[in-house]
Parts: structure tokens; C-alpha cells; sequence
């Protein structure tokens, strides 16, 4: 005989069912057959004569081992119900045993029969063909060649093989008392899943008391046929805390959540409406009571609850309850109760899982679920519908100055203000300090919404005036599902931010295109540093006296060409690494490999006086810029004077401070420092004066501009004019860059301009062909 595995294992079953269906396997025999070896006979229980016996099953091509199952089992109850076996030769035949006897409990299957896969087969068509699920199968088999491991383990998630002629009756006994105690807790979880499925069911709207009311109705029908009465009763409930809001009763109302009968017409309407006072005062005294109350016509049932939610039963009956029928409804009640109990933590559930916490408006998977279904309803709605995300303006120096007690109270006091707006339109919270709205188009005119925060907000004592940011799109054009809807809405809004605070923008589609593609963009970049800059390279562009034409240095220019093959200009990426917090590896690589071709071009004999690297703000303020550029200076030996830090003006001016800092201990250590684009930014003459500076640089749109201003006579007033007199005025060298003519230069140069850069003199190369321009120099 053969050792029954000690466990059940889950094969594949049906996803709307979640169930398992269960091998024990009983294989890995040297001969198909079954020898019954007598051992210390199991203890086995009393067969109980008012339970309907265990189906058993026995498929197996040999009559043999059909007797030597019934020899070992003769007899034998297990779980207080006897046994009763039905026969199968072959796979055909237990297919026509099941059909016609679909409660069968366990089968005792053999693998070969006519076939060496006979017995898979058959499991998979009880499984997936007829759909039996709870029935257990105990695998048996007595070649194990028939039935390789692997394949069995992989295909039926069997994960142990026994043979038959280790099988006893005591193993035979155990496996078949595992296999029918999985059965019954299987059907029993079945059975209670049914029963529970209305209640289930009614659990989609949050908002609604359908969770109850179903429930409710339940149990009055449950009860009335226990009793063996026509329904004729309510049930009333307090509400749940949970569920409370502005717009319901009180929490300590009593609600009539249920009815039947005549009082059908009360169901949804407060206890105290009703016009029977006496059945009011009856309720209300088993709920002070905390206990039934029994009277000649009628029933009073109580439901002690959990959290507050107490709930009873009136049922009129005609006549007084006899002790039998009072005792049955007591026991019966006991179950209502944990009923009721259940009913209250799947409100909690829901409201969790569907509902903001702090201000009691639906959240973003609520939120996603009604653009959902706005969606599928356009087709019969032909009025315009928009999604809005709203973000209240500078929200976190709000909780950082005044808490985040006073930040909660500002949220609720925006809930509450926008729960003003009409009923068609659905509000939500979907972040810490971003609501959602969904409506009619024409109640969600930007502006129409951007003037609801026109008046103060009330917290405590103290008015508070703040403003918010709308992105906005149309319903039809906003995506395919609500989860689509909200993420181009939320672009929208991110453009809105960055352009307009306190402003709105609205969705168009190829924002998200290009959303889409700034995030591919990110990836490729990531993946280029990851590996050791793949596919990024820099150019080289000369500068030079304007007084003699030497070379003066190089300014290092970052490029990037994909995989695919295409150049990305460096302001579309270098921005959204900066962004991305790609910036620091960025720009660690570009300081490194400069310095490297630089230390290249000394070896070289290429004089070069200095190499200019541009840093972002983000580079010049990490701790740990200064170590790395220290150790790339001590890594190719170069001295710090001949590096030229450039960083832009509009960077600079951001956190001057910080940035004056910075740059002094650059300046510190001998670096020089160069402010790029001047003439661009908003820097004041204070601010300018503060920075550590050697050099500035005129930006390219005032050096284009003295073309013009030459056929105007007018150079004399141009900015570039007043860029080189501010510089020699604070003894900074000033530099001119994208100097493309002849007529430029010469401008310049009567201007003092000290260097320049520019086409004119040589475009960005790469290292070698500026090593090749700088030889035929």
C-alpha cells in the first residue's frame, strides 16, 4: 500500500470561484497493484445514522484494487458519516458517474488506465470541463514511468509521489480524513459565500446604506420563515460613524434600513417618522434595554453591535412565542449579530478603500472608478463633461508655518467650500493637497472655479486668503479610462504650475505625447550614464583674444546621440536632468572626462590656457562637488586656475546666497568662475558685486542684435556696450559668445570686449578635430 501524502496541494482552478483543487498523490510504485498491509487498525468514529453518507469514487482499471478499497475501508466512518464508494473502470466511465453524481466527496484515481495519461486527462476535465472544484483527488498509481515528476509537478502542482505498495490501512485512512475534512470546510466556505454574495453585492456605492439595507432584508425574511410567519416587520439601525456626513441624519438616529409588509413604504425614512408610536417607543426600549422584548402580537429582537451600531428587529407576530420559538431566535440571533458585526467592517473596508479620511469626500480610486463610469455613459449624455484637478497654491509653506493642524483645517474648509458647487458635480480628494472635480463642463469653467477661492477661508478666528492652480481637460478627450483621464489632467495641471500659478491650463493631446516622450527620453538618458556615457560625447569650442586672436581656452559642450541615432539638443535633456536629479552623475561625468582630454591635450604639447565646464546649481550646492573636482584636479594634475567654472545668471540669482557661497569656495580652492548668458537674467548690481566672478559672458541674442543696431547706428547704445563697461567697472574680463561675422568682431572689439567665442572662429568639435584646428592655427 502507498503512504498518502500529508498535505494538499492547489492546482488551477476556476479565478471566479478562488478555489483549490486539491491532489493528494499516492504514486512511484515498482507494479500497478494494491496490497492491503494490515497494520495497528486507525481509530475511527461511530457512523452518524442521521448524516448522508461520504461519496467515494474509486477510478481504476483494475477490479483488484476496487476490492482491496473496499476491504480496507469496510466498515469505517470517518467524521461521523459512513462511506459509500462508486466504481469507475475508466476515465469515460467516471465522467458518467460525476455527471450523474455531482456530490461526490473524494476520488481515488489511478494515472494509467486505457491510456498512460488517462488518469491527467480525467483531471482536467473534472477541473475545467465540469467544473467540480470541491471534490478531492487522491492520485494513485503504481508505474511511475506513466507519470513523470516534472511534469506532473508543473502541469497538476503536485509536489510528492508515494507508491501503492507502501500504502496501509491507517495511511488509507488519514489521506481519505484529510481529503473529506478539505471537502467539507470547501463546501461549507461555498456554501457561506452564496449566502453572503447578496450582501456582497450591494457593497459598490460607499455612500449608500445598501451594505445594510441588504443584509437587513436578509435577515427579516430569515427570520419570518424560521418562525414560519408572512413578513411583516422592520429593522432599524443607528448609522454607522463612518458613513455619517453633512448630508445624513444624525449619527444617533435611528434609521430604518429595512421593511416588509405594510411597512415597506418606511424603508430609508428616520424610526421616529413613522406613525406608530408605540412600535417607536417598543424599538427604542430593547435598544436602552439591550435585550429582546416578547409580547403577546408582536417580537422585538436585539443586535448588540460593536462601534455604536446596535440594531432591531420588530416583527408582529399575532401571537405570543412559545419557549421553543423564543429559545430559536435567541440562538438565531447570536449569528445575526456577528452578521451585523461583519456588515460594519466591510462599511469600514469600503470607506477606507473608497473615501478620504480627513474630509469624508470620495478618494482617487473612487474618483477613478466615477470617470469610469461617466465614460461609458457618453454616448447617452451628450452634455460636454470635464475632469478638474485643483492644487492649492504654496499648501506646504502653509503646514510648514502654521502646522499641519491648521493645514487639515484649511483642507476641510476647501472640501466644504466646494461641496457649494452643484450636485452634478462629483468632488474628490485625490492627494494631500489636490481635489478632483468631474461635472458638466459649463458648472466647471476654469474661471467659475478659480473664483470660489476669490473669498477668504475661515480657520479658527483667523481669515486666510489663498489661491489654487486648475488643470483641466475634456471628458472626451481626456483618455480611455479614469486612470488615463487623471494623468493627463495632471499634466495639464503640472504645465498650469509652471506657467501660470493661480492660473489653469488646459489638456491637449499631444502634451501627453510629449509627457511620453520626455519620460522615454529619461530612460535612455539613465541608461547612457549607467553605462559609462554611452551614446554622450563633448565638443570643444575655441575662444579667443579679441585684442591678438590667441587662443585663450575651450569651452567643453556636452552631446548625446540615442541608440537610435538621433541627436537630442542639449537644452531639451540637460533641463530634464535637472528636473530628474540627473544632473549630479551628468555632470560629474562632463568635469571628468574634460579634465581627462585636457590632461590628454598637455601630453599632447596642445597649449591650451584653460578649459571652461558650465555647472548647474544643484552640482555647485551637493557636498560632495568640491571632493570629486578636487580629486579630478589631483587625478590628472592640472592646475584649479586653469578651469573655468561657468554657471548661468538666472541659476545664480535663484538662491543667491547659497550660490555666493558656493561659488566663493570654488574661488577659494582657485577656480575661476565665469556668469554665462549675463544680460538674460534679473541680477542687480548688489547681487552681481556679492559673486566671487572673473569673467562674464554677453549672451548670443546681444551679440546678434549688433548686426542691426550697426546698420542703425546705434551701437553705442547696445546692451553688449553696457554688458563690457559694467564688467571692466567691477575688474571682470567679459567675453562674447555666438560671434558669427566679421561686422560682429569688429563691433566688439570696439566696444573692449575682451574675448570672444562663435562660428566666426570655429564651431563645437570633437577632441580631435579640435586638436586639429588648434595644430593648423
Amino acid at each position: 500500500m502507498t503512504t498518502p501524502i500529508e498535505r494538499a496541494l492547489a492546482v488551477p482552478t476556476d479565478p471566479q470561484e478562488n478555489q483549490q483543487g486539491e491532489f493528494i498523490s499516492i504514486m512511484e510504485a515498482s507494479d500497478d497493484t494494491l496490497d492491503i498491509i494490515e497494520d495497528e487498525t486507525p481509530a475511527v468514529e461511530q457512523e452518524s445514522p442521521r448524516r448522508d453518507a461520504w461519496k467515494i469514487l474509486v477510478v481504476d482499471d483494475d477490479p483488484e484494487v476496487h476490492h482491496a478499497t473496499l476491504f480496507a475501508l469496510e466498515g469505517t466512518a470517518l467524521l461521523g458519516r459512513s462511506l459509500e464508494f462508486r466504481h469507475a473502470y475508466s476515465a469515460a466511465d467516471a465522467e458518467t458517474v460525476l455527471r450523474e453524481e455531482p456530490d461526490v466527496a473524494v476520488i481515488l484515481l489511478d494515472v494509467v488506465m486505457e491510456n498512460e495519461q488517462a488518469g491527467l486527462r480525467l483531471v482536467h476535465h473534472i477541473r475545467q470541463e465540469l467544473g467540480l472544484y470541491d471534490v478531492r483527488i487522491v492520485l494513485r498509481t503504481g508505474q511511475p514511468g506513466y507519470a513523470p515528476e516534472l511534469s506532473v509537478i508543473r502541469d497538476y502542482d503536485i509536489n510528492d509521489y508515494k507508491t501503492k505498495s507502501e500504502l496501509t490501512r491507517t495511511r488509507l485512512v488519514t489521506t481519505l480524513t484529510t481529503a473529506l475534512r478539505s471537502f467539507e470546510q470547501i463546501r461549507t466556505i461555498n456554501a457561506s459565500r452564496r449566502g453572503l454574495d447578496l450582501i456582497v453585492r450591494s457593497a459598490a456605492d460607499l455612500f449608500s446604506r445598501r451594505v445594510l439595507k441588504g443584509f437587513a432584508e436578509g435577515v427579516l425574511t430569515q427570520i419570518a420563515a424560521l418562525l414560519g410567519l408572512r413578513p411583516e416587520g422592520l429593522l432599524c439601525a443607528q448609522h454607522e460613524p463612518c458613513a455619517s456626513s453633512a448630508t445624513m441624519p444624525p449619527v444617533d438616529e435611528l434609521l430604518i434600513v429595512a421593511a416588509a409588509g405594510r411597512y415597506a413604504p418606511c424603508i430609508d425614512t428616520p424610526l421616529d417618522s413613522l406613525h406608530d408610536p408605540r412600535i417607536v417607543a417598543l424599538i427604542r426600549r430593547a435598544l436602552a434595554e439591550q435585550r429582546h422584548q416578547f409580547g403577546d402580537d408582536h417580537t422585538v429582537l436585539f443586535f448588540p453591535c460593536p462601534h455604536g451600531r446596535d440594531a432591531a428587529v420588530y416583527l408582529e407576530t399575532g401571537i405570543a412565542l412559545s419557549e421553543t420559538d423564543r429559545t430559536l431566535l435567541e440562538v438565531f440571533c447570536v449569528n445575526i449579530a456577528v452578521g451585523l458585526e461583519n456588515v460594519g467592517l466591510f462599511n469600514d473596508l469600503n470607506f477606507y478603500a473608497y473615501a478620504d479620511t480627513l474630509t469624508r469626500l470620495p478618494n482617487r480610486v473612487a474618483f477613478v472608478r466615477a470617470i469610469d463610469d461617466a465614460l461609458r455613459a457618453q454616448h447617452q449624455d451628450k452634455q460636454p463633461r470635464s475632469v478638474v484637478l485643483l492644487d492649492i497654491d504654496g499648501f506646504s509653506e502653509i503646514n510648514d508655518a502654521l502646522g499641519h493642524q491648521e493645514g487639515d483645517q484649511l483642507l476641510l474648509a476647501v472640501a466644504q467650500r466646494l461641496a457649494t458647487l452643484p450636485t452634478e458635480v462629483t468632488v474628490a480628494r485625490v492627494s494631500g493637497d489636490v481635489f478632483a472635480l468631474l461635472g458638466p463642463a459649463p458648472l466647471l469653467e476654469p474661471e467659475r472655479t478659480l473664483g470660489l477661492f476669490t473669498q477668504p477661508f475661515q480657520l479658527g478666528e483667523t481669515p486666510f486668503l489663498v489661491s489654487c492652480t486648475l488643470g483641466v481637460a475634456d471628458l472626451a478627450e481626456a483618455g480611455a479610462s479614469g486612470l488615463e483621464a487623471i494623468k493627463n489632467t495632471n499634466i495639464a495641471l503640472n504645465r498650469a504650475k509652471t506657467e501660470q500659478r493661480g492660473g489653469y491650463h488646459l489638456y491637449r493631446s499631444d502634451m501627453s505625447s510629449a509627457a511620453r516622450e520626455r519620460l522615454l527620453l529619461l530612460s535612455d538618458l539613465r541608461g547612457a550614464l549607467e553605462q559609462q556615457g554611452l551614446g554622450l560625447s563633448l565638443h570643444y569650442q575655441p575662444q579667443l583674444s579679441m585684442v591678438d586672436g590667441r587662443l585663450t581656452g575651450a569651452e567643453a559642450l556636452i552631446r548625446w546621440q540615442r541608440t537610435d541615432g538621433s541627436r537630442i539638443p542639449p537644452d531639451r535633456f540637460i533641463s530634464l536632468a535637472e528636473r530628474s536629479g540627473l544632473i549630479i552623475p551628468l555632470g560629474n561625468w562632463v568635469v571628468d572626462q574634460a579634465l581627462a582630454q585636457f590632461r590628454r591635450w598637455e601630453d599632447q604639447g596642445i597649449d591650451l590656457p584653460r578649459i571652461a565646464i558650465n555647472i548647474s546649481l544643484p552640482q555647485l550646492r551637493h557636498p560632495a562637488f568640491l571632493p570629486f573636482l578636487r580629486e579630478c584636479l589631483e587625478q590628472y594634475r592640472i592646475a584649479p586656475e586653469r578651469i573655468e567654472l561657468e554657471i548661468t545668471e538666472s541659476v545664480a540669482m535663484q538662491e543667491v546666497d547659497l550660490a555666493r557661497e558656493a561659488l566663493a569656495r570654488c574661488k577659494n580652492r582657485g577656480l575661476c568662475i565665469a556668469l554665462d548668458d549675463f544680460g538674460t537674467g534679473f541680477s542687480s548690481l548688489a547681487h552681481l558685486h556679492r559673486l566671487p566672478l572673473d569673467r562674464l559672458k554677453i549672451d548670443r541674442s546681444f551679440v546678434r542684435d549688433l548686426a542691426t543696431q550697426l546698420q542703425q547706428e546705434s551701437a553705442g547704445s547696445s546692451i553688449a556696450e553696457m554688458i563690457v563697461r559694467l564688467g571692466h567697472t567691477l575688474s571682470l574680463a567679459v567675453i562674447a559668445e555666438g560671434v558669427e561675422t566679421a561686422e560682429q568682431q569688429t563691433c566688439l572689439q570696439n566696444l573692449g570686449c575682451d574675448e570672444a567665442q562663435g562660428y566666426l572662429y570655429g564651431r563645437p568639435m570633437p577632441e580631435g578635430d579640435f586638436a586639429a584646428w588648434v595644430a593648423q592655427r
